[in-house]
């Protein structure tokens, strides 16, 4: 489990097949869950200056690979007893964004971010949202998009800073709102598989 506070912003030193290395002040050990730019990753190796992780097949299938170079976020899981803070995140990416617009406001920052359509139902408007790792307040929902404020702070000290349009992120939902559409969606379809017949069936029974 994550908080969406980013920890550090760490160096990509290389990036070949699976194997993702990172220059990091974070002593990390063998086995150790770290977000990378959001994703949940298991650390394969250990070094004086950083650490490597594994990205599977399907995990790059499913993340902006592309923002795995230069700069990432890093926050490693929380630990029993640690301050929560941020939101209850997961480190399972649900689909990449792609930004749309950035609009500075002077005292803050308007960022619209558009994504598959299917996936609009899980982002709740004035909810929480992990973008690139980062936890974030949904302000609007739109029909294929979002928006966020991002203040001048979090623009500062992560790497919305160096964002701009058509990049793509990383993007994980709530997921109390994924939850409540998976036990719905359920329920709607039992609801819906059971027939007069059936009905008739169950009252002959009693």
């Amino acid at each position: 489990m994550f908080t969406g506070l980013i920890r550090e912003v760490a160096t990509v030193t290389s990036f070949v097949a699976s194997t993702l290395s990172i220059r990091s002040k974070l002593k990390a050990k063998l086995g150790d869950s770290i977000a990378i730019n959001g994703a949940c990753l298991t650390v394969v190796q250990v070094r004086d200056d950083g650490f490597s992780v594994e990205l599977s097949p399907e995990s790059q299938k499913h993340l902006a690979t592309e923002r795995y170079r230069g700069l990432v976020h890093i926050e490693p899981a929380m630990m029993m007893g640690d301050r929560f803070e941020g939101h209850v995140v997961q480190g399972h990416i649900d689909a990449i964004g792609t930004i749309e617009d950035i609009k500075n406001l002077g005292n803050s920052y308007d960022v619209i971010i558009k994504i598959a359509k299917e996936h609009i139902p899980y982002i709740v408007p004035k909810g929480s949202i992990t973008i690139d790792g980062v936890s974030l307040t949904v302000n609007d929902v739109l029909q294929e998009s979002f928006r966020l404020t991002i203040i001048p702070h979090t623009m500062r000290e992560t790497l919305f800073h160096s964002y701009k349009k058509g990049d793509r992120v990383n993007v994980e939902t709530d997921m109390f709102a994924r939850y409540i559409a998976h036990i719905l969606r359920a329920q709607k379809e039992s609801a819906s598989s059971l027939s007069w017949e059936s009905v008739d069936a169950i009252s002959a029974a009693f």
